[in-house]
């Protein structure tokens, strides 16, 4: 636990930085090494590492797709990079099929999820960085995320006695599900009342409640998601790049899911 909470003081200043005072191409940068990083471990995990040139080419997508957004290229470019990745995957498979340490078919299916899905549904930062208030906006996955998971915890800590609500998860409760969305929501408030208190912009609070519980929906799934794919792969962390935390799958799961649905109800409905 002294591990995780000082790695946490070191890496919330830096992530207070990076999104409120740096520049946008400096948190491309970052989500192209997370989303790089984050293909990477899938990978790993799903037993494809050792094939080398599925593993550069994906983290090579994977990697550029944040620039493409930074750049506004827009869903051409990212079709340019499904359609060439998918190529050269499947024809890795394909050409190597029958010898030994051939990728299988659901080996390039994660390669896949991992160097395409990943980074489209994260680079969605940069875009919420590049609005009208975007670094306001670009806080909100992060509050959704980090308020639901802490509220899952402390309430299921303390008040969970029914567990084993989804066997992906058996130690997590009811209580705890029940914890983290309402602590989603009122965390998504309290942005709100920071905002209008600090910033002095009109804040709309039917969105911010419909950030809160959509992003708790969307957060729960992300973790449970990438719960599932440990699980059915034996292993209980992604890495151990962050200390205390695991790897980078570890930390940015949640946001995986969160992350495009906050994205788009501020497209839809902006709150200030």
């Amino acid at each position: 636990m002294k591990t995780r909470i000082l790695s946490a003081c070191v890496l919330v200043p830096f992530m207070i930085v990076l999104l409120y005072f740096l520049p946008v191409w400096a948190l491309t940068a970052v989500m192209a090494f997370v989303t790089a990083g984050a293909a990477y471990e899938l990978l790993k995990v799903t037993g494809a590492q050792s094939h080398h040139r599925v593993v550069f080419f994906t983290m090579l997508c994977a990697a550029v797709i944040p620039v493409f957004r930074l750049m506004d290229l827009g869903m051409d470019a990212f079709l340019a990079c499904g359609i060439i990745l998918a190529l050269i995957l499947f024809a890795e498979g394909i050409l190597a099929y029958g010898g030994k340490g051939t990728p299988n078919s659901g080996e390039v299916f994660a390669a896949l999820f991992g160097g395409l899905f990943i980074p489209l549904m994260l680079s969605v930062l940069v875009e919420l960085k590049e609005m009208p208030e975007g670094r306001l906006y670009v806080f909100l996955p992060f509050v959704a995320t980090i308020l639901s998971d802490s509220g899952a915890y402390f309430v299921g800590v303390s008040m969970g006695k029914h567990k084993g609500v989804l066997k992906v998860s058996p130690n997590k409760s009811a209580e705890g599900f029940a914890g983290s969305v309402v602590c989603g929501i009122l965390g998504m408030l309290l942005a709100g009342l920071a905002v209008r208190c600090c910033w002095h912009l009109d804040v709309k609070w039917w969105p911010l409640l419909l950030y809160g519980l959509c992003g708790n929906i969307a957060t729960q799934l992300g973790d449970l998601t990438f719960s599932l794919i440990k699980r059915e792969h034996g292993v209980k962390d992604y890495g151990k790049l962050i200390p205390g935390h695991g790897g980078i799958l570890d930390r940015f799961d949640s946001l995986v899911f969160a992350a495009p649905v906050i994205y788009l109800l501020v497209r839809i409905a902006p709150a200030f």
